[in-house]
């Protein structure tokens, strides 16, 4: 019965872990600074990642986050905390590939062995023409309230004319 047990444990985090190599792109890392000196394993480290908004040209976010080391970190099984900051920007112009519904998931990161995930989401505020980034943890007992909100005012790039309105491509 324990066997059974363990082998179901075993498939689920497999399946898991393929998940995450199928699901989307990698972040770009842009660096690793080292926060905790470890002598035999890897240190602990603030890495700062760029993701592409997938449905929005034009837009980047950056986060960053820590990374543990020690011996569970250096074979990938030590549970990241949830504290992550976010930065998001305008970097040419702004075109939407598709309609989107307030709170879509950009990016999901796995950040423990099972059931923790680091997720970027995207919303609208319509009245101002500003697109809402934030980022927190979830768990699927006992999320974490840890967040950090982005915004990215919408604005005329070059010569092109007046800005997409955001609420144009809201899914009601």
């Amino acid at each position: 019965m324990m066997r059974r047990i363990m082998r179901a444990i075993l498939f689920l985090c497999a399946l898991l872990w393929a998940h995450d190599l199928t699901a989307q792109e990698s972040p770009d890392l842009i660096f690793r600074k080292s926060t905790d000196f470890k002598l035999l394993t890897p240190n602990d480290k603030l890495a700062t990642y760029g993701i592409d908004d997938p449905l929005i040209d034009g837009l980047v976010c950056y986060y960053t986050a820590h990374e543990k080391g020690g011996v569970a970190g250096m074979f990938g099984v030590a549970e990241q905390t949830s504290e992550v900051s976010l930065s998001c920007n305008q970097h040419g112009p702004i075109k939407f590939k598709d309609k989107f519904s307030q709170g879509d998931s950009v990016f999901s990161e796995r950040r423990s062995l099972l059931f923790k995930r680091m997720q970027i989401v995207r919303g609208c505020d319509v009245k101002r023409n500003i697109l809402v980034y934030m980022v927190y943890s979830d768990r699927l007992i006992d999320g974490s309230p840890e967040s950090s909100t982005s915004t990215v005012v919408i604005t005329p790039w070059g010569g092109q004319g007046p800005a997409p309105r955001c609420g144009d491509f809201v899914r009601n």
